[in-house]
């Protein structure tokens, strides 16, 4: 698997038919597939008060296809601290340890910037989700609902 960062003009395409591939978790979050904006939005979307220009949009490689992909962005919930904004693969390649791969490539640009904490939030409808964060060892904050921390190793 490659981990690479993603461009919004050399790689819009491959986040739409990514999209496209794999509207499970927008149809269970929202009720809805994703459209092209929602794709679109991937390049500047990010946490309260966090410069998109200094986040990671990441997307995970198989034999050439967008698989999977993740941003990453710095400075919430507070300053010092990461927020993994997103990180979901396409069903096809879910189940194979790749996430524990993306994730691991997360904390580690984490951990390059500094950050204190490496936080995300956690869909409430999502039990499988809430299974893979709880095994990478983050835990409930109880600060916001859904909210989730992991201290850098």
């Amino acid at each position: 698997m490659q981990i690479r960062p993603l461009e919004a003009k050399a790689d819009l395409a491959l986040v739409l038919q990514f999209y496209r591939d794999a509207p499970d978790y927008w149809q269970l979050a929202e009720g809805v597939a994703p459209d092209d904006a929602k794709a679109r939005a991937f390049f500047t979307d990010g946490p309260p008060g966090c410069d998109p220009a200094q986040s990671y949009p990441l997307g995970a490689f198989i034999e050439g296809r967008l698989a999977g992909r993740a941003e990453l962005s710095f400075g919430f919930p507070a300053p010092g601290d990461a927020y993994l904004g997103f990180m979901m693969f396409a069903p096809s390649a879910r189940g194979a340890g790749r996430g524990r791969a993306l994730l691991a490539h997360i904390e580690w640009l984490a951990r390059a910037a500094g950050a204190k904490a490496l936080y995300l939030a956690v869909l409430g409808v999502n039990p499988r989700g809430r299974a893979f964060w709880e095994r990478e060892g983050f835990a409930a904050t109880g600060v916001c609902a859904g909210g989730w921390i992991k201290q850098p190793a």
